[in-house]
């Protein structure tokens, strides 16, 4: 009996600590309509859409409060309110639909995630991280139209529904250990060309620690393993196109702990 009691309490532990290491990925299945083409390895251009996106003011706030190591001035954020607010309303005025093309969609939906993100920690500022807020990615708060989704939503039934893997580097969780903010907006017209920079930057970065021999990957590797893998793919494979350091076939991988501490400028 007691051995049976203890394999439950065992049983029960590991279910636990499953569900909050993939908290982030578990978060929001319903797309609420919103369309989700998807890219399946296709370089992205920008063609003929029904919709040219304007996102000059978040590139506006993103120049002059987030660094080049995409550490972000949340104070000075804050004092940029109106403006932020503006551009919000703007994103959430649209109704995307099957007349705008994949580029267009994907950098509005990449923006959308990363201006609400930031809305999300000035709403509760100051904060030492996005995890000591409640529900942070399963509340929806974000409005597109006359829809309201999640960040949770908007990342997995949206954002990976489009079978494109280089948004993991592009979305920016407001933490150290995540992929960081450009301080650039995403843009139809060089998408392609910012998803690369963006992928091949983190890959190569100290979030990673690479030899040919063994390789620590940063822990989104670990979560989303399923997008990095498709088609036959292996994981080391998907990073060996970015990385400078190419991993040997039978190399050994393990994930580093993730550091979720507010990605604040000092």
């Amino acid at each position: 009996m007691k051995k049976l009691i203890l394999n439950l309490l065992i049983l029960i532990s590991g279910v636990f600590a499953f569900a909050s290491c993939n908290l982030i990925s578990s978060a929001g299945f319903n797309s609420k309509g919103l369309p989700t083409p998807a890219v399946n390895n296709e370089v992205l251009t920008d063609k003929e859409s029904a919709v040219k996106l304007d996102h000059s003011t978040w590139n506006e706030l993103l120049q002059k409060y987030v660094t080049d190591e995409g550490m972000v001035d949340y104070q000075g954020f804050k004092k940029d309110r109106e403006k932020l607010d503006k551009y919000l309303k703007m994103l959430s005025d649209q109704n995307p639909d099957e007349s705008w093309s994949t580029a267009e969609l994907l950098a509005y939906y990449i923006n959308l995630y990363n201006a609400y993100t930031v809305d999300l920690i000035l709403r509760n500022y100051p904060v030492n991280s996005i995890k000591d807020i409640d529900s942070p990615w399963t509340k929806e708060f974000i409005k597109v139209g006359d829809t309201r989704i999640s960040l949770g939503g908007l990342e997995n039934s949206i954002l990976r529904k489009m079978k494109e893997p280089r948004i993991h580097f592009a979305i920016n969780c407001a933490s150290i250990s995540c992929p960081k903010l450009m301080n650039e907006a995403y843009n139809a017209e060089n998408i392609e060309e910012q998803l690369e920079r963006a992928t091949r930057e983190f890959i190569n970065s100290d979030k990673n620690e690479i030899s040919s021999g063994s390789a620590k990957l940063s822990s989104i590797f670990d979560w989303y393993k399923g997008d990095f893998t498709e088609n036959g793919e292996t994981l080391i494979g998907y990073v060996n196109r970015y990385a400078n350091i190419k991993i040997d076939p039978g190399a050994t991988i393990s994930y580093k702990e993730y550091d979720w501490n507010l990605n604040e400028a000092k």
